[in-house]
């Protein structure tokens, strides 16, 4: 009976059966859609903690299960400097999910915080670092991130806001400094508010970002704290109330990119003008 499951087991029948629209039917969609896994892959599947790569690890642990396609996993947690606390809630949660996670330490917190200029951006780029290392060392070939649909059209809103240029998120890249690495995001057409859905629904809870330079966000009421991609979550909610199908227009649009249209553009980082085949 359905009272007699353990929370791994009510967790992944959720995902069968009342999220299997919203969340296992687009996870499927992403992977086949952007070609994210092949035959042989050895994928390290990368668990921040928080909600995204803990329902990531959760999918691709069930794709694997009920997969054709041959491939291995690894469950890679790492530590950039947590408190005890978080570190034990995700321990926790792991086992609760039945994840198999391996943990390694850094000291990615500590380096980033003496930052003076733009911490955020030196620890994303030093755990992106750390990350392809520690994959390729275990032999895989791709790590994989939770990012999901409500993370590209935001970073591409405000892409364009903040930073005065048109820039998506894509589902999956190679990486320039790990040779023969590649990034893929399996979330990439899950929203949200589906994951914190069904974050509730089995009664779950997962930590953040939990460094000090973020604390604002586990201190706010609505979980996002004040920020530049707070502003930006909330500017979309406001459209969507005139225009319920605003975020599908974005996505849609990052997809058909009409270059001719545009005055300049940028490719490998070279920069490009019209005039040159005007």
């Amino acid at each position: 009976m359905k009272k007699d499951l353990s929370p791994c087991a009510m967790a992944e029948r959720s995902i069968n059966k009342k999220y299997r629209k919203a969340i296992w039917n687009k996870f499927i969609m992403a992977v086949k859609d952007y070609e994210l896994i092949n035959k042989g892959d050895r994928i390290a599947v990368c668990i921040s903690g928080g909600k995204d790569s803990m329902l990531m690890a959760k999918l691709m642990q069930m794709l694997q299960r009920y997969s054709e396609v041959p491939f291995e996993l690894r469950y890679i947690v790492m530590d950039p400097g947590y408190n005890a606390e978080n570190r034990q809630r995700i321990i926790d949660n792991a086992a609760l999910l039945e994840i198999p996670i391996e943990i390694f330490d850094t000291d990615i917190f500590s380096v980033a915080e003496n930052t003076a200029r733009y911490p955020c951006y030196l620890c994303a780029k030093m755990r992106r670092g750390h990350l392809y290392a520690k994959a390729k060392s275990l032999g895989c070939n791709k790590i994989a991130l939770g990012h999901h649909f409500s993370d590209v059209i935001e970073t591409t809103v405000m892409a364009m806001f903040y930073g005065a240029q048109l820039q998506a998120m894509p589902p999956k890249l190679r990486s320039t400094n790990f040779e023969g690495m590649e990034l893929i995001r399996p979330l990439y057409c899950v929203h949200e508010d589906d994951i914190i859905s069904w974050c509730r629904t089995n009664g779950l809870e997962f930590i953040r970002c939990a460094c000090k330079m973020t604390e604002g966000i586990e201190n706010s009421k609505d979980g996002i704290g004040a920020s530049k991609r707070k502003e930006t979550k909330e500017l979309i909610r406001e459209l969507k109330k005139t225009n319920p199908n605003i975020e599908k227009s974005i996505f849609r649009a990052i997809h058909c990119v009409h270059i001719d249209t545009f005055p300049g553009y940028k490719k490998d980082g070279e920069r490009y003008s019209f005039l040159s085949d005007y």
